[in-house]
């Protein structure tokens, strides 16, 4: 039977909505090889850590296009983009550890930076279709579907490298391509209602601009904050744990638990907003975040684990509530706005790791750590402010 995708369809459209979780999956494995091998790409390369941030932000220079990719969503469809979107990310990941200097890996990031904007635009968008009016549910399979690929991404690439050594871990890329294939062929049949071109049924992209604006300024400031917190875990949690003397391997399995908790986290966290509220669930995370970060940096190395268990579940589970809240106040233009947020938060993110690492230069990791766990409870006014504006849930 084929799927029809319609905005205004009430029932929770599972199979569909695990499709796409499912290409979201396998687009996360390969996009997240970075964190894992970093200390193993600053050794070849003699890398700061600065240097080491900034690849982050480079990977992030595609989403500066998601609006344009946003507005071409909604009148196009955007399914073939989702199904390409795992091989272009393939290839460029696959290939980083065979990058002879530090201009080529720059390139790869970048290619893996368009690939992620292809999927990650139009994602939501077809999740929000799927849901029905149990959007925060929808988003937390689609995160979910994101963080159990980060989860198992730092144990496949390390099973990789000890396999075929850095350099031969091109020979994933067949995986990405797969994926590929079954995306276009699960998809073919799937309608995707597109946007409407009429002034008179739709708004002008300025009065859009306008109209949410206030909202993102809102949401930037807790997405920030959070953001500090969140990169310097996933950015630079293997390299903080080799720098305290443990192996590669203990570093990656550290980033596995806090990616595996950070699943349970997307989706406890999106689909209890749809009952408890979008506000209230992000002042939770607010509150008990910083205070995690906080006992870790403090705790024995036999509480570190079951301390990032907890922090996994705090920090990740912001993001679907805030995609909810996003596509809650899409009006009729989803993917473009859908397309303004993740320019934003991919943004903010490159922008947060960047400083993690030039933070770490000069006052080094631990130092580092101790910072962004204060300035976490900063995110409390912004959400706090989120009262002003209208939240469906």
């Amino acid at each position: 039977m084929k799927s029809d995708l319609r905005g205004k369809e009430e029932k929770f459209r599972l199979a569909d909505v695990l499709t796409v979780s499912f290409g979201h999956f396998v687009h996360d494995v390969f996009s997240s090889f970075l964190a894992p091998i970093l200390p193993l790409l600053i050794e070849k390369l003699n890398m700061s850590l600065s240097l080491a941030g900034v690849l982050s932000l480079i990977q992030r220079i595609p989403s500066l296009l998601n609006p344009l990719v946003g507005l071409a969503a909604d009148k196009i469809s955007v399914k073939y983009l989702l199904a390409i979107a795992p091989t272009i990310t393939a290839v460029s990941m696959s290939l980083l550890g065979i990058a002879p200097h530090y201009t080529v890996l720059m390139i790869l990031l970048l290619f893996m930076g368009f690939g992620a904007s292809m999927f990650h635009v139009p994602g939501p968008v077809v999740i929000k279709n799927v849901s029905g009016d149990r959007i925060g549910k929808g988003m937390s399979f689609f995160m979910v579907g994101g963080e159990i690929a980060r989860s198992v991404s730092p144990l496949v690439i390390l099973g990789a490298v000890s396999l075929w050594g850095l350099e031969g871990t091109y020979r994933l890329i067949p995986f990405g391509v797969i994926t590929s294939i079954v995306l276009f062929v699960r998809l073919r049949n799937v309608k995707i209602e597109k946007g409407k071109d009429n002034e008179k049924e739709i708004e002008k992209v300025k009065d859009t601009l306008r109209e949410i604006t206030p909202l993102f300024i809102t949401l930037a400031g807790v997405t920030f904050f959070l953001a500090l917190l969140k990169g310097a875990l996933t950015a630079f949690l293997p390299t903080f744990i080799t720098m305290k003397g443990q192996s590669l391997w203990a570093g990656g399995i550290s980033l596995t638990a806090l990616q595996i908790s950070g699943a349970f986290g997307s989706f406890l966290a999106g689909t209890y907003s749809d009952k408890i509220g979008r506000r209230k669930t992000l002042l939770i995370i607010a509150v008990v975040a910083p205070f995690l970060m906080i006992a870790f940096n403090f705790a024995g190395r036999e509480f570190a684990i079951p301390i990032l268990l907890l922090l996994g579940v705090f920090i990740f589970g912001s993001t679907p509530v805030i995609l909810a809240i996003v596509n809650d106040n899409a009006s009729l233009r989803p993917a473009f706005v859908n397309g303004l947020y993740i320019t934003l938060n991919f943004g903010i993110g490159g922008a947060a790791v960047f400083l993690v690492g030039l933070l770490g230069d000069v006052l080094g990791l631990l130092t580092t750590y101790k910072i962004v766990g204060f300035t976490a409870f900063f995110s409390l006014p912004f959400v706090i402010l989120l009262s002003k504006f209208k939240i469906e849930k």
